[in-house]
């Protein structure tokens, strides 16, 4: 039996890293695809009905009210970061742009590390 090489992810930026040091990589990257960008209420007690635990189970809803402290209201969406993560998973820079909501030229941008062009330089 074969073993596939797993990818090797880039390092999460640290406002995202409590995240992804509870979900794992691929897990965070759905967290913030399906959650980012809003207000997201982790519960004390799971219960089983909220969005967040059926997303990444009790367990790891528990460990991210453990990381609570570290965590803003609401969700990031670290979009350069994931679109990182899904080229290293091998996928091509069109299905990337579909899944952030942008388009192939950010894509590619994200992936070379050019600055975004709108961001006044500071020197």
């Amino acid at each position: 039996m074969t073993q596939v090489p797993q990818p090797l992810f880039p390092r999460a930026p640290a406002h995202v890293a409590p995240y992804v040091e509870v979900l794992g990589v691929e897990l965070a990257v759905e967290y913030f695809l399906t959650f980012g960008g809003s207000v997201v209420y982790l519960p004390e007690n799971p219960g089983g009905r909220s969005e967040v635990e059926q997303l990444v189970g009790a367990e790891k809803l528990r460990a991210l009210r453990n990381h609570d402290y570290q965590l803003p209201a609401r969700c990031p969406i670290p979009k350069s970061w994931i679109a990182q993560v899904l080229a290293a998973k091998g996928l091509p820079v069109q299905k990337i742009a579909r899944k952030l909501h942008v388009s192939d030229v950010s894509v590619r941008r994200y992936l070379n590390g050019a600055p975004d062009p709108r961001q006044p330089s500071l020197f």
